[in-house]
């Protein structure tokens, strides 16, 4: 019998089964690797998105008419605050370059109004935000910096803070000669409009790019606006649980 198995292990068919079995083995291994990697991504990122927060709010722009009292362009504006954190366990020295949000992609659209992105506003102190075309982009590119400057889209390139707006313009106007004056919270409510016919669904990337040519990548989903908006009139909410937002290296 032991003669049998010698020379069956020195015959090229043994040697064929031996080759396919290794290389099944390195594919599976291989495989488990990569899959491990698609759930789970980079685990010890030199920086992390540590919290998302959303404020929703309302809006009434004033419009030039002499016949009414109140003319308002309602807009539903929708602040997204994206914070960006060292990684106190990564012990390797990492330098920001820059942030990029870009790939803004629509799932599902508002019924109504006119979804637009927005950077900060550069020429108005006295808000982040303001609705204009000028403002409008597809996306958006934070530069790392000595300090953060979020007018400026400047990020700490040790860490700070990314900012951006997605709003529903032109949702309706309100028009009125009876109000002494307007609480913009209530607005919507004015309008009769519903959250339903407001409610939207976005993704976009978010790439993470260092001064040693890393880069890690990732894609977030939001669904805007918070909660009952309509009859509040401001929200907000924070995502603290992130582990379904996964970083891979490019």
């Amino acid at each position: 019998m032991k003669d049998k198995i010698k020379r069956f292990m020195n015959t090229r068919q043994f040697h064929i089964c031996m080759v396919i079995l290794i290389m099944f083995l390195i594919l599976f291994v291989v495989g488990l690797i990569s899959l491990k990697y698609k759930v789970e991504g980079e685990v010890n990122l030199p920086f992390e998105l540590s919290k998302i927060s959303v404020i929703s709010n309302v809006e009434g722009i004033n419009v030039e008419d002499s016949a009414n009292k109140w003319n308002l362009s309602v807009n539903q504006n929708n602040d997204v605050y994206l914070y960006i954190k060292k990684n106190d366990n990564y012990k390797d020295t990492e330098i920001i370059k820059s942030i990029e949000l870009n790939n803004f992609n629509i799932q599902q659209a508002s019924k109504i109004g006119e979804m637009k992105l927005l950077k900060p506003d550069s020429n108005v102190e006295s808000v982040i935000f303001k609705n204009s075309a000028e403002n409008e982009v597809d996306k958006i590119e934070y530069i790392g910096d000595m300090d953060s400057s979020i007018k400026d889209l400047k990020i700490s390139n040790q860490g700070g803070l990314v900012v951006f707006r997605y709003a529903i313009n032109n949702i309706g106007n309100y028009i009125s000669n009876e109000d002494a004056e307007i609480n913009h919270s209530e607005l919507l409510k004015k309008l009769s409009i519903n959250n339903e016919d407001l409610k939207f669904k976005i993704t976009f990337d978010i790439l993470i790019n260092l001064n040693s040519e890393k880069t890690y990548k990732s894609n977030i989903e939001l669904e805007l606006p918070i909660d009952d908006i309509v009859n509040q009139g401001v929200q907000s909410k924070e995502y603290t649980d992130l582990k379904n937002i996964v970083f891979k290296r490019m």
